[in-house]
């Protein structure tokens, strides 16, 4: 049975790794170090570690003097706070004096859950995407956040790393390697090409696995870097296979779908469909039940997959503006409270 862990538990793991390794590393936390797993770094260096209260902008803004004074820095809220609350500092202050700060916005996406609307940050992407400056990684399972924190530490400068709240199904090993901006690709194929990110990586392999057994054979890339993408690795799929599906936990505008639609728009076009939020708000509901109410199964995916194969096989087609499925009228969300 494949392991299951929250990529938040693997950001825990790795800071007190790294806290052993580097006496330079301080982490930063903003009243939610239980949750985001900063905790973990605090009951081990707790002379490294400082809890600068519900004020993120604060947080954030200690974080840059602290990295100014030669410090790496991690600095951790919920993803609402921590790329919303914040965005101001982490423009002004933080992308613009390129300091080494690595902001971990933990709870990203709908996954959430019965937190409802409020807490689910479905955008953080596309707002760390358009600070100049800043990497931005979303990690598919806990083994690849540990792996990214390690990587982030290395990088001079700014990086944002998006972790979710739910345990879920680890799809990379040990051995693997982790470069930033480089996709890692998880499965051949000819048909057509499947990017994804976090949480949604599980479920495009296994959307691949679905569509072979109906002979469509399917590329698998883990983009784990959303900026900088990983242009050769999209434009290498795009030739081979003439049709591309991106899946992300994340509102399709300004995230990894528009990402992959920028680069290819302009230097190799192809059909592209993004599985992802199409311009709603979140709302409370066990995850299980959102991923199905706002379109992000398995079964999503394959439609989405044979809608671009048809756009393939008649490029003149045009596509439904409103497929079933981005509509998110499906059943009733239980609000657990």
């Amino acid at each position: 049975m494949a392991t299951l862990k929250a990529t938040r538990d693997g950001y825990g793991e790795a800071l007190v790794e790294l806290g052993k390794r580097n006496q330079n590393v301080v982490v930063l936390d903003a009243d939610l170090s239980e949750s985001t797993r900063t905790g973990m770094f605090a009951k081990v260096f707790p002379e490294r570690f400082f809890n600068a209260g519900i004020a993120e902008q604060n947080m954030v803004n200690m974080a840059v003097g602290l990295a100014l004074s030669g410090k790496t820095v991690f600095a951790s809220s919920f993803a609402i706070f921590a790329a919303g609350r914040c965005w101001e500092q982490l423009r002004n202050s933080l992308g613009a004096m390129r300091a080494n700060v690595k902001i971990v916005g933990s709870h990203g996406g709908l996954t959430v859950g019965a937190d409802g609307m409020s807490h689910q940050c479905v955008e953080d992407i596309a707002l760390m995407r358009a600070i100049p400056n800043f990497t931005v990684i979303v990690p598919c399972d806990w083994l690849e956040a540990k792996k990214a924190v390690f990587a982030a530490a290395e990088l001079k400068g700014p990086v944002y790393i998006r972790t979710s709240r739910p345990k879920t199904e680890q799809v990379t090993d040990e051995g693997g390697r982790f470069t930033i901006g480089k996709a890692a690709r998880m499965r051949e194929g000819t048909d057509l090409a499947i990017i994804a990110c976090g949480i949604m990586l599980a479920h495009a392999l296994q959307a691949a696995r679905r569509l072979a057994v109906e002979g469509i054979e399917a590329v698998v890339l883990n983009m784990h870097t959303i900026k900088p993408l990983d242009d050769q690795a999209v434009f290498s799929a795009a030739r081979k296979c003439g049709a591309l599906v991106t899946a992300e936990e994340h509102s399709v505008i300004g995230g990894l779908g528009s990402a992959v639609a920028d680069a290819v728009v302009r230097h190799c076009p192809v059909p592209v469909e993004m599985v992802g939020i199409h311009d709603k708000f979140g709302q409370s509901g066990e995850p299980d039940e959102l991923l199905r109410k706002y379109a992000l199964t398995v079964e999503d995916i394959c439609k989405a997959a044979k809608r671009a194969l048809s756009r393939k096989e008649n490029p003149k087609s045009l596509p439904d503006p409103c497929p079933s499925g981005r509509r998110g009228q499906a059943g009733k969300i239980t609000n657990p409270k």
